[in-house]
């Protein structure tokens, strides 16, 4: 039970209330308690459920009812917003992307939170950062995520560190074996957004800046991530067929043989040992002139402001990001935590033997551009990649780069 932090609570949420005001509109939360409802993506595991329960049975008064949005990022959000826009307390707590929170703050449509509540110093610093928008909390962290690169142990010595040897290494495998060497996730959505951006970051570069303000991209930056991707394409240890993947479609291209390497996320690791057994093994996204760095992904935690059970909501949050069920999201939900320590223990590595090689991952991660405008940049990046990889014979890497920079720019003036 939370109930001693009651009345600081009920002070932090009207503090909050009227500085999601000034942030962008405001809302209409109470500050109070009672039933509430969490909004978040299909639980495609069946974990959530029993930690929902545990929460009813000692709050019979506050009790919590989730509400399924469909599995697509894209369409929760769309779902959401079409929610929030109409003000509507429906939604209490909401799951969201982590590249959501400054879209969802800066229209008011979430309350801002009192740091001292959550343990943030046991949480992955970068993780931490994804829920921080003109440095106010916005949401607590749920889960984590980053970028592995899988490959086959059967038919790689040494895994590549940069991208010189992951083209050499899979130009040789491609040859000798008939199969594919390298996927990511290369469809025209926000996966290629992800990929892109990890490629930038792997060369050195950002595309923006680490406060949002300005357009960071470097065109001989952007130029040298795209010629890495297009590279692969024209030589052909990138499949062309790859270029219409998203996550689980490069998760079945690797876990059944078709793919020596591939770019996914955490989630993919289970399939691909039930099938390949110990053939399968993760390390760090290589990079320009050594290993990488991965795009965060994960979901956070938010309180909407239209809520009239946000005292309720919050209190729910701290429960649900609680070390205990922080553990029970890793073994039950197989999805990445966010305590640091969860990363450390022996028993959990034993299970999940990719642990030490995601924390480093996430460690030196980096967030997608933050920008309340954050889909009009997606779909501008993945687009304009999309469009190289897909021509034979496309505009110099530079120029296609130099393009991108000027429309990201044009549209960072308007918010």
């Amino acid at each position: 039970m939370l109930r001693p932090l009651s009345l600081l609570l009920a002070v932090t949420l009207a503090a909050g209330c009227a500085a999601a005001g000034d942030e962008g509109g405001g809302g209409s939360g109470t500050g109070g308690t009672g039933p509430i409802t969490f909004a978040t993506g299909r639980d495609t595991t069946a974990y959530l459920q029993p930690l929902l329960d545990r929460w009813n049975q000692a709050h019979p008064a506050e009790k919590v009812t989730l509400l399924e949005l469909p599995e697509a990022a894209d369409e929760q959000r769309a779902q959401m917003v079409a929610n929030l826009q109409a003000r509507s307390n429906r939604y209490d707590v909401l799951g969201l992307d982590v590249i959501l929170t400054a879209e969802f703050a800066e229209n008011g449509w979430i309350i801002p939170l009192e740091r001292g509540l959550f343990p943030l110093d046991r949480f992955l610093p970068p993780v931490v950062e994804t829920a921080i928008y003109k440095d106010k909390l916005w949401a607590v962290p749920y889960t984590s995520n980053a970028g592995l690169l899988y490959y086959r142990t059967d038919l790689v010595d040494k895994p590549p560190r940069t991208w010189a040897e992951l083209r050499d290494q899979a130009r040789k495998i491609t040859k000798k074996h008939d199969i594919g060497g390298y996927a990511g996730q290369f469809l025209a959505y926000e996966g290629l957004t992800v990929n892109f951006s990890e490629a930038v970051q792997s060369a050195g570069g950002e595309i923006v800046s680490r406060d949002g303000t300005e357009v960071a991209l470097d065109p001989a930056t952007g130029g040298t991530a795209l010629e890495f991707l297009l590279q692969g394409v024209r030589e052909g240890w990138i499949p062309k067929e790859s270029l219409s993947y998203k996550e689980e479609e490069s998760r079945l291209a690797f876990q059944e043989g078709r793919l020596a390497f591939a770019r996914n996320w955490p989630h993919a690791y289970g399939p691909a040992k039930a099938e390949l057994g110990d053939k399968v093994a993760v390390t760090r996204l290589p990079g320009l002139n050594g290993p990488g760095s991965s795009t965060l992904g994960g979901a956070n935690l938010a309180v909407s402001a239209f809520s009239k059970h946000q005292q309720t909501a919050q209190e729910f949050i701290r429960y649900f990001t609680s070390l205990e069920n922080e553990r029970r999201v890793l073994t039950e939900g197989s999805f990445p935590p966010v305590w640091t320590e969860l990363y450390d223990d022996p028993e959990l590595i034993k299970r999940f033997p990719y642990l030490p090689v995601l924390k480093e991952s996430i460690l030196t991660a980096k967030a997608r551009p933050v920008s309340a405008n954050y889909n009009q940049l997606s779909l501008v990046i993945a687009s304009s990649v999309a469009k190289v990889l897909g021509d034979p014979t496309p505009e110099s890497a530079d120029d296609v780069a130099a393009s991108m920079k000027s429309e990201l720019e044009e549209i960072m003036r308007t918010q």
